[in-house]
């Protein structure tokens, strides 16, 4: 898919406006400042090349891409900068690689999947007024969106860790209850991890456009400002973590607990089977004296006295309250 998004008079009803492209004629008649290609075809690749003079390469996307093939200048002017963009799914949250290439006053954005910080920017630049002045500028709120995208979905894991908070720190947990705890625990640690990765590429990338002195002073205050913000949120993530952390132990100490009943249970019965084993071990060996072989009551007697072997353990074991 292929769309360009243009200017008219810094605005259009509110900003930035959005014409999807289906054919090199199409491509042609326009004047974009932002051209997005989510998962592009080789022939959308052609127009792209006819029309603006730039090849998009085929491994642009790709994630196992050298550290040093993110940011980088080509001596045609092309400034390539590739980042990573959170998308916060409910079944598998990920970081998707977006490849932004800044050629002739015109953003490139080549990526795989349809990203909400996209359409956040999308939504802004038709509702506030000048929003967008030139290509930089796209790139710019981008990084800025991907921000405050960040902080929402940071709020988000504190709403859902209060729930898990709420079941872990009751009276009793039960092993059904600790899995299910632990699954969104391990969840909501997954995804903080992510935003701690995200926040870092954005840092990094604004660094990287702030050194490269393509900014103007107004643009590069406003990276400051962006930067400042990414700053505030790694405070948080961390705090999380430790949170994570916290609930995560509680958790496995509940699990613990409830093994060590268990283990007690087996313990008890143990210790409380070893006096009738002694006595019928003992009665067992049919000597002369014994007083099962010259006295009429002594099985009674030794049924009676196993018992009594027994209850004497589990007596003494409740007076200490261990069975409890």
């Amino acid at each position: 898919m292929l769309n360009v998004f243009t200017l008219d008079n810094g605005r259009l009803k509110g900003g930035l406006f959005q014409e999807e492209i289906e054919s090199a004629e199409d491509l042609a008649l326009s004047r974009p400042v932002w051209v997005d290609l989510e998962n592009p075809t080789a022939v959308e690749k052609g127009w792209i090349r006819d029309r603006f003079g730039l090849v998009i390469p085929e491994d642009i996307v790709d994630e196992d891409l050298e550290e040093s093939a993110r940011f980088y200048e080509e001596d045609n002017g092309e400034l390539h900068i590739r980042s990573d963009f959170l998308i916060d799914d409910d079944e598998a949250p990920r970081n998707v690689r977006v490849a932004f290439i800044l050629y002739n006053n015109v953003l490139f954005s080549v990526h795989n999947e349809d990203l909400p910080v996209f359409r956040l920017l999308r939504l802004r630049a038709r509702r506030i007024p000048a929003l967008i002045e030139d290509a930089k500028d796209v790139l710019l709120k981008l990084y800025d969106a991907d921000a405050e995208y960040s902080a929402d979905v940071l709020e988000g894991i504190y709403d859902n860790l209060e729930k898990v908070s709420a079941r872990v720190l009751k009276k009793d947990v039960n092993d059904t209850e600790a899995g299910e705890v632990l699954a969104a625990i391990a969840r909501e640690e997954d995804l903080n991890g992510r935003i701690r990765r995200n926040v870092m590429d954005t840092r990094r990338a604004l660094s990287f456009m702030m050194r490269s002195r393509m900014l103007s002073a107004e643009q590069f205050e406003e990276s400051r400002q962006i930067l400042r913000d990414i700053d505030s949120l790694d405070s948080h993530t961390a705090f999380l973590f430790d949170k994570v952390n916290f609930l995560m132990d509680a958790t496995v100490g509940f699990i613990n607990i409830n093994q060590n009943k268990i283990i007690k249970i087996f313990s008890v019965a143990s210790v409380a089977l070893l006096p009738p084993t002694l006595i019928a071990s003992v009665y067992g060996m049919n000597f002369k004296a014994m007083p099962e072989l010259d006295w009429q009551y002594g099985y009674p007697f030794a049924l009676g006295l196993m018992l009594a072997s027994v209850a004497a353990p589990f007596i003494y074991f409740r007076r200490k309250g261990w069975l409890k």
